[in-house]
């Protein structure tokens, strides 16, 4: 696409700058001859001329054809993608909403037609991997509603004794059909969940031979157990024989994570822990995965829109890309379509807040109707016993009753036992086809053949014809099934799929014997047309069906996560994320006979095979690694079933080209545009930078073995096994550490600044340019705030490799992770510490000045501060207050033990502001000034390397030599001329603490005067 080299190099065109591919290097050529041949004169004309329109046509073409092109087209990819993306994420949630309710375990042996789930008890738990957080078990009834629940404390085990216990009584005391573990906790929920499955074994058992006397139990002590016993369950009666099964399953927790976090958790259980609600919201979900969904776009943003909590679910990967209102929109839809396909009981709906929400989206209602509608049934006292009385009690006007009411089921309650419920208010058909017109009823009764008269009694003998002929078409479904099933078995040994088995679909339709099949609805429709009221076979048909399957369930019932799916939730990687050929990053937890256990980031757990533990034979893997060892493997396999990822740190399989590698069959299959010559260039590419890599890498890892990654017999010196000497110059290392980068300084803040606020609170290591035995953290503290901090290396057994010992500040790292894990982590939570301080204001140091002076101006007794961000120095913050009539500062520090001001330093900031308060001006006594004069150097010496995101090479600027003071000290300063006289200026590193005015100065020379000179 363009003329000649554009770059000077080897690069291809798309790897160039944009600089370099402006349109007049565009290869036009083709357009030209196009537009030659139509604007050119038929007859030839003088090239003069031909020139001429020539430049005119190519002016046309490169300065407004182009363009228009160019916008048109990024225009039309833009809004195709757009609708794509979007259809994409509908149908993931529409997937999430046609899950059906978990069916337990002990019912997956019953078809769902025959024996439904109806509404069962379940245990959700809610587990976490931070010791600081406690497990939660809640248990909720069939309705949703919170019934128990119990905390075991964090960092205790459920195996331990006291515990077990706790968990066996709680589970007899509520029975739920089964406990549903939510996969927040990761790789750890598999672990629980099997610890879980123990303790519901000895509760099942205990439960179910609670009246028989044990062979070593004599009759006192059996009498005294059943006495215990009936303290504890004083609503069960002795000669209940129910037979109690439960049983365990991972389920995702997602939408229940959210529920835990957001403002209607707080406000249904205002004084509940996080988790506890987590739990809670686990457990519906399992009951109900379309309520819950309904629930959470129930909630308003304070704009006043519906349904802002969906985009904080993970649905899709691209949603954070896409349009928030198209997306909003499509949501809708696809919850309206759900929900009408499935229906809404009523009463449930206007009894319970969780389930509210399925109102909104019944066909005819919307927020306000939906919410008018629940006011309303509360007014008249929470029931309604029939559709018709929907009208007749002017719960809805007659344009939506006639719109929504097919939706709307009214299901059996117990405030609804005594009364007599019309077998239709709990199906798809309309009242109009039997209340208004009473086809239904004509159908039900010439089933029956009970004659014409009988459709004209009362509505009571109607019902029991209704609850008769619905009964019959039960009791077919059920013969159709075991006859299906004895003919399979017959065929094909006892291998039927109970669940799988659908009337609609598998029985054909000259099998059907049931009473309504028997009737001719094809004739009866026609007859009815004939009279001059339309066409109803349609309605026919759905009456026949709705006698046998009554508002049939369409959603498949929920069936619990494995393979591929449950890796993807518990670890959150996929074949996207790991695939064989990938270099990975673990720690090595455990030396085995057969190989080495890893643990990868995310927890996910590894295994090196003693095979891929060296190409040479290896007797045993703590020959080649130890345990805590870091290393740095390549994927060889990964085993979603077995929930672990076969490693290898062999030097064949690291030499290996990412083509040679399988492709996942999960990810989608390479299209005939994909720019196979590009790849394999890029490859090549990375292959040379790995061996030079390998090359000159020579870390032992096994101790004093000195068996080297891979087993290569080359050494990086050349091959003769002798260690070469040092050189002393700044090289390119051999790390494939994935926070490492062999780049400059301004080509490591650009990675920063381009991935944007996906990066803050990450860190990029490099080489530093001060000497060959030093490296630079790149620390993204805020979007456009990088700072810069320098890490001294000893240990070293190259210019190329790492030092064994990173020291910041006297403090010694043993590896990157571990620098990475104490250094940067503790920064990072400092950060957030601060942005979230109820004084913490995001603005400038100008704009909080102006905030103080309007401040004062409207309180001047007041005392104000707030704190910011500083401008000056990167990863710094500014305390502002403002006591008289001038705005002034401190500057604080941050460091991962706290808070540093002052010469101390404070484990959070509200100490600091305490100590702030007795003592604004931030002198330091006498009996502190030595302590305080070497903090201060110390602090110099890392903000020499701190500075704003503007490409400015600090590191190579502030170059340090050593003197008598240490390596910390700053180069000297030349005296200039300032407001401090012919005194020297304040010493490099942390500003003064603020800005004094000049009646300041005679009071604090002489402090100034003794630091100064201490400094010098």
């Amino acid at each position: 696409p363009f003329v000649g080299d554009v770059s000077g190099n080897d690069k291809p065109w798309y790897k160039c700058e944009l600089e370099n591919l402006g349109r007049d290097r565009q290869d036009v050529g083709k357009f030209m001859e196009a537009l030659e041949r139509v604007y050119f004169p038929a007859d030839n004309d003088t090239d003069e001329w031909n020139d001429e329109r020539r430049k005119i046509l190519k002016m046309a073409l490169v300065n407004y054809l182009l363009p228009q092109f160019e916008a048109e087209t990024r225009r039309d990819l833009k809004d195709v993608s757009t609708k794509v993306g979007v259809e994409a994420a509908a149908q993931t949630l529409r997937d999430m909403a046609m899950e059906g309710p978990y069916r337990p375990s002990h019912l997956l042996g019953e078809n769902r037609f025959i024996v439904p789930t109806g509404d069962v008890p379940i245990v959700g738990v809610c587990s976490s991997n931070d010791p600081k957080d406690g497990t939660f078990l809640a248990a909720v009834n069939g309705r949703g509603e919170l019934t128990d629940h119990l905390a075991i404390p964090g960092g205790t085990s459920i195996t331990s004794e006291k515990i077990r216990e706790k968990v066996i009584t709680f589970l007899m005391q509520t029975r739920p059909a089964a406990v549903v573990v939510g996969s927040g906790a990761g790789v750890g929920c598999k672990l629980t969940a099997r610890r879980l499955g123990e303790v519901i074994t000895q509760a099942t058992e205990r439960w179910n031979n609670r009246l028989i006397q044990g062979q070593d139990e004599d009759d006192e002590d059996f009498e005294a157990r059943m006495q215990t016993f009936r303290l504890m369950h004083s609503n069960i009666d002795d000669d209940d024989d129910e037979v109690w099964k439960c049983n365990v399953d991972i389920v995702d927790d997602n939408v229940a994570q959210l529920f835990g976090r957001s403002v209607r958790g707080k406000k249904e259980f205002p004084d509940m822990a996080v988790n506890l609600k987590v739990a809670i919201a686990t457990a519906r979900w399992a009951k109900d995965p379309l309520g819950e969904l309904a629930y959470t776009w129930s909630s308003a943003s304070d704009a006043g829109v519906f349904g802002t909590e969906m985009l904080f679910l993970n649905i899709h990967p691209l949603q954070r890309l896409l349009p928030k209102p198209m997306l909003l929109r499509e949501y809708e839809r696809v919850l309206c379509d759900v929900t009408a396909s499935v229906g809404v009981d009523l009463n449930g709906a206007c009894t319970y807040d969780h389930l509210h929400g399925l109102l909104t989206f019944v066909p005819g209602l919307g927020p306000r109707k939906a919410n008018n509608l629940k006011q309303s049934v509360s007014r008249i006292g929470g029931v309604v016993s029939s559709r018709k009385s929907l009208l007749v009690k002017r719960l809805m006007g007659p344009i939506v009753y006639n719109n929504s009411v097919a939706f709307l089921r009214i299901r059996a309650t117990d405030h609804l036992q005594d009364q007599l419920l019309h077998p239709l208010d709990d199906s798809r058909c309309h009242p109009d086809v039997y209340h208004r017109n009473k086809w239904a009823i004509k159908i039900a009764v010439d089933a029956l053949e009970l004659g014409d008269s009988a459709s004209n009694d009362s509505e009571d003998y109607a019902i029991t014809a209704l609850r008769d002929v619905m009964q019959n078409s039960r009791d077919e479904i059920e013969r159709l099934f075991n006859a299906t099933k004895a003919e399979w078995e017959a065929h094909y040994g006892p291998t039927f799929n109970v669940g799988a088995w659908d009337p609609r679909e598998a029985v054909p339709a000259e099998s059907w014997r049931d009473k309504v099949e028997e009737l001719d609805l094809e004739t009866f429709a026609e007859m009815i047309e004939e009279n001059g009221n339309g066409k109803w076979l349609t309605h026919l048909t759905m009456i026949k069906w709705e006698f046998r399957l009554p508002f049939e369930d369409p959603r498949k019932p929920m069936e619990p996560p494995s393979g591929e799916k449950l890796f993807r939730l518990l670890t959150g990687e996929s074949d996207v994320t790991l695939c064989p050929g990938k270099e990975v990053t673990g720690k090595v937890v455990k030396n085995g006979d057969f190989g080495s256990q890893v643990k990868l980031e995310g927890d996910v757990p590894g295994f090196i095979p003693l095979r891929n533990l060296a190409d040479d034979h290896v007797e045993a893997a703590e020959d080649i690694v130890s345990v805590g060892t870091i290393v740095t493997a390549i994927i060889t396999e990964v085993k979603m079933d077995h929930m672990c990822v076969d490693l290898s740190l062999k030097m064949e399989d690291f030499k290996k080209k990412s083509s040679q590698w399988g492709r996942p069959q999960s990810l989608p299959p390479l299209d005939d545009f994909f720019d196979r010559e590009a790849a394999f260039k890029i490859d090549e590419e990375k292959e040379k930078e790995r061996e030079s890599r390998l090359r000159a890498l020579r870390l032992t890892i096994g101790g004093s073995s000195g068996t080297k990654i891979g087993g290569d017999s080359h050494d990086a010196d050349g091959g003769d096994g002798t260690q070469a000497p040092r050189t002393g110059k700044v090289t390119r290392r051999a790390c494939a550490h994935p926070a490492f980068r062999n780049a400059s300084h301004s080509e490591v803040d650009r990675e920063l600044k381009e991935a944007g606020d996906a990066m803050v609170g990450e860190a990029l290591i490099r080489p530093s340019n001060r000497s060959c035995d030093s490296l630079a953290i790149h620390w993204m503290v805020r979007p456009g705030c990088i700072k810069v901090i320098e890490v001294h290396e000893e240990d070293k057994d190259t210019d190329a490799s790492i030092g064994n010992r990173l020291i910041i500040k006297k403090e010694v790292y043993g590896s990157i992770d571990e620098l990475l894990g104490r250094y940067i982590a503790p920064m990072n939570d400092r950060v957030e510490e601060i942005q979230h301080h109820r004084k913490f204001t995001d603005k400038l140091e100008d704009e909080l000045d102006t905030q103080l002076y309007d401040m004062k101006k409207a309180n001047p007794n007041g005392v104000f501060y707030f704190i910011c961000w500083s401008e000056s120095y990167p990863g710094y913050i500014s305390l502002r207050f403002i006591m008289s009539r001038t705005a002034r500062n401190h500057t604080i520090g941050i460091s991962p033990e706290g808070f540093a001001w002052n010469g101390k330093t404070f484990n959070n900031l509200d100490k600091l502001l305490n100590e702030f308060k007795k003592n604004p001006s931030g002198a330091r006594t006498p009996q502190h000034r030595s302590s305080s004069n070497s903090s201060a150097l110390s602090m110099s010496s890392s903000m020499s390397t701190s500075r704003q995101s503007t490409g400015v090479r600090t590191d190579d600027t502030s170059r340090q030599s050593r003197s008598r003071w240490g390596p910390a000290a700053m180069p000297p300063v030349p005296v200039t001329a300032s407001r401090w006289g012919n005194m020297p200026p304040p010493p490099a590193g942390p500003p003064p603490s603020f800005a004094r005015p000049v009646s300041m100065i005679l009071k604090c020379s002489v402090d100034i005067f003794v630091d100064y000179v201490a400094v010098l």
